[in-house]
């Protein structure tokens, strides 16, 4: 695309990228404007404000849409077949029901977060908060009937955790991209970051506020719903799908690590295959066709009834890919505006760090306007021109990645759906909600942030 020249200074061009923030939450909160038309008409007005040529706008705003989801529409269809064909199965019941045999009555709070966490790899928050919340209320019900928060919380904070942290979820996949920050390591440090935080965030806070909130088990969802398939597939074979995309994915980032370190030749072509079949879409890829052989053929299901279970799947998160390929719009506008520079050399001169400064503006957009995608995918294409102008390592910027999440999950209220979900699927009124579900967002939140700067700082 043809290069122009900016003169505008700094000062402007952070005037123009404040008043883009702020009319996003004009438009979405007051005006109810969807997310994805609001980004479009936010770049189209941000990039005639900045000066940028009027035939090079509309060539600018495609680049950056198109440029986005080409691997993030990907990842996020296939990690969405994948989550729906365990889901189908009944192989989150059959996970989920060893788990508390094996950990006993007294941790089955436990079981259940740990249940929800391996499920949460592929299955989207609120789609695996449904899943598990018939289990969850049988278990309850089962042991007593009036602490449904000692069971609930850890589950849906499991699901929190993973679907704000770990690809291939929407959020951190398309912070990922517009970082252009490494996959692989990306997920590396987010599971190595869900477990803590799950820890404290949904185990210890759920056992907190399930015995201070005592609520029975609610009639919705109350039964385990019995249309499940017969013949469900065994807890090996289910754990065995689930690590299948993680260690493929895992694979990759090892052997980048050893060509760097100088341990094996990149060029040779067993290292070169082995590197594809670790491509992050290629390993969901694959990890998608074992699952609908494993988990569906050979289980007594035909092809036709396959293929609409993983049609069924794509529904669900049209939405979020267009809003995501639309907050890549945003950031290619930004980058192409010089915004990007002007913002980096406003946040060195004050001294505030690029990990800090992005958290900060998650933080104020997810309480802003409620969508944790919307504020994590904004916040990441307004920081990521600043981080392309840093001198940073491919870790730091997987760190900064996770920060932006962290940021993006802070405070969940009244104006974020998954607040309603939970509170109302759980039986709580919104004061309940806003004391239990709201803190534990919160403790998410600057939990995550806190470990993830350790690391940033470290390395």
């Amino acid at each position: 695309m043809e290069e122009f020249t900016q003169t505008l200074g700094a000062g402007p061009l952070l005037a123009i990228a404040a008043a883009a923030i702020a009319l996003i939450l004009l438009l979405v909160i007051k005006f109810k404007l969807h997310a994805f038309l609001t980004l479009i008409v936010v770049s189209l007005l941000t990039a005639l404000a900045t000066g940028i040529p009027l035939q090079l706008i509309f060539p600018t705003l495609i680049s950056g849409f198109g440029g986005t989801l080409g691997s993030v529409a990907l990842l996020i269809g296939l990690g969405a077949m994948l989550g729906k064909l365990v889901e189908h199965s009944g192989g989150a019941r059959v996970l989920a029901e060893k788990l508390v045999s094996v950990f006993g009555e007294k941790r089955a709070s436990f079981a259940l977060g740990l249940a929800s966490l391996m499920l949460g790899f592929p299955i989207f928050f609120d789609a695996g908060l449904v899943v598990m919340l018939p289990i969850i209320f049988a278990v309850a019900r089962r042991l007593g009937g009036d602490n449904v928060l000692l069971y609930g919380i850890p589950a849906a904070a499991a699901f929190s955790v993973m679907h704000v942290f770990v690809p291939p979820h929407p959020g951190p996949v398309a912070a990922t991209e517009l970082y252009d920050a490494n996959l692989g390591l990306v997920l590396l440090v987010g599971v190595v970051l869900a477990l803590p935080v799950w820890y404290v965030s949904g185990y210890l806070w759920g056992k907190r506020v399930g015995l201070k909130y005592p609520l029975r088990v609610p009639a919705l969802f109350g039964s385990i719903d019995e249309d499940q398939p017969k013949n469900p597939p065994s807890v090996g074979t289910v754990v065995a799908v689930l690590l299948l995309p993680l260690v493929l994915i895992f694979m990759n980032t090892g052997l980048d690590a050893a060509e760097t370190a100088g341990a094996v030749d990149g060029e040779a072509t067993w290292a070169r295959a082995l590197t594809l079949i670790g491509t992050s879409g290629v390993a969901l890829l694959i990890s998608v066709l074992v699952a609908a052989i494993v988990l569906g053929t050979r289980r007594g299901q035909t092809g036709s009834a396959i293929e609409k279970v993983l049609d069924s799947s794509l529904g669900p998160v049209s939405s979020v890919i267009l809003i995501t390929g639309a907050g890549g719009m945003f950031g290619g506008v930004l980058r192409s505006s010089g915004i990007g520079d002007a913002l980096s050399s406003s946040l060195e001169s004050i001294g505030l760090p690029v990990i800090l400064a992005a958290y900060v503006i998650a933080v104020v957009l997810r309480l802003a306007q409620g969508s944790a995608t919307v504020a994590l995918v904004t916040a990441a294409g307004l920081m990521a021109p600043a981080v392309a102008a840093g001198d940073y390592s491919a870790l730091q910027i997987a760190c900064i990645v996770l920060a932006t999440a962290a940021g993006s999950v802070f405070a969940s209220h009244v104006n974020d759906s998954g607040f309603w979900l939970v509170g109302r699927l759980m039986g709580m009124d919104v004061k309940t909600t806003l004391k239990t579900w709201t803190v534990q967002q919160t403790i998410e939140s600057v939990m995550a942030f806190a470990l993830v700067s350790l690391i940033f700082v470290i390395v």
